[in-house]
């Protein structure tokens, strides 16, 4: 069964970190790219970040960029997302996604959710003082 699996939401104070992990299980992530995505309430979702495994590229929004960063583990079957300097407004529900890796992925579709097949459960993140 394929399936991701987000975690290391929670409460911080603005200016904190957060390291959110999105481990995926039933399938190996070398063929995948992962997306990171976030909606909060009354807003449209948002395309945050993307990894594409096959050729490293990477994508942030304008919005993150500078203060998020993603990274990969392979051995661990895992991607991260840090995000430093959180503001109140990156408060949202985060959600891992991921779709079979083609070159050019995370430039081309990355803040596309339609362009990814399988995703997580969520994890809330709540920046507030």
């Amino acid at each position: 069964q394929l399936q991701l699996v987000e975690s290391g939401g929670g409460l911080v104070q603005p200016g904190g970190s957060l390291r959110l992990s999105c481990a995926a299980s039933g399938f190996t992530l070398d063929y995948y790219a992962i997306g990171w995505f976030r909606q909060a309430p009354g807003k449209e979702r948002e395309g945050v970040s993307c990894i594409n495994f096959s050729d490293s590229n990477t994508y942030y929004a304008d919005s993150v960029k500078g203060r998020f960063t993603i990274s990969r583990d392979n051995a661990k079957n895992t991607v991260y997302l840090q995000m430093n300097s959180l503001k109140p407004e990156d408060t949202a529900v985060y959600d891992c996604a991921a779709a079979p890796t083609m070159p050019g992925f995370c430039t081309v579709v990355a803040g596309s959710p339609v362009a990814y097949d399988y995703w997580g459960q969520g994890t809330q993140v709540t920046v507030s003082s």
